[in-house]
Parts: structure tokens; C-alpha cells; sequence
């Protein structure tokens, strides 16, 4: 399976949601080419963007277990 360049954006609203964030980014750190996280603390919110080089369906599917976590948002932007 061919592997994809993606941009994974990640928006935390519950500081509690941080620790499973983080297991699951361990979790698929094979694919992870680097990260960068921003705590905006005056909005009390965590940014976190990671950029990915994996096949769609694993980039898929942390987009997808990082959103079915409580108080995090995650989009996926792919290269053409």
C-alpha cells in the first residue's frame, strides 16, 4: 500500500483528553515525521499538528480514534 504525506491537526479542549492524545500518538509514532504542540493556555486549549508519512488507512484511522476521544477535534489534510 502506498504511503501518503498528511498534516494531522489536532484541537484538545479538555486538559483530561491529553494523556490518551498522547498514547495514541505513541501508538502510531512509526508513521510520525515530526510534531510540533502549542499549549494556548489563554484559551485553555492544547493545538497539536503532526505530520504523517503512512498509508490512508493508518492516517485514517488516528484521525478517526483521536476524534471519537472526548474533547478532541482532529482534521487530516493529504498531499496530492
Amino acid at each position: 500500500m502506498e504511503n501518503k504525506i498528511a498534516v494531522l491537526a489536532v484541537i484538545i479542549n479538555d486538559n483530561g483528553a491529553v494523556e490518551k492524545v498522547n498514547a495514541l500518538l505513541h501508538e502510531y509514532r512509526e508513521f510520525a515525521v515530526g510534531r510540533m504542540g502549542i499549549p494556548y493556555r489563554q484559551k485553555n486549549v492544547n493545538i497539536i499538528s503532526v505530520v504523517l508519512d503512512a498509508p490512508l488507512i493508518a492516517i485514517n484511522g488516528l484521525s478517526g480514534k483521536l476524534g471519537m476521544i472526548e474533547g478532541v477535534s482532529s482534521k487530516v489534510l493529504t498531499a496530492k
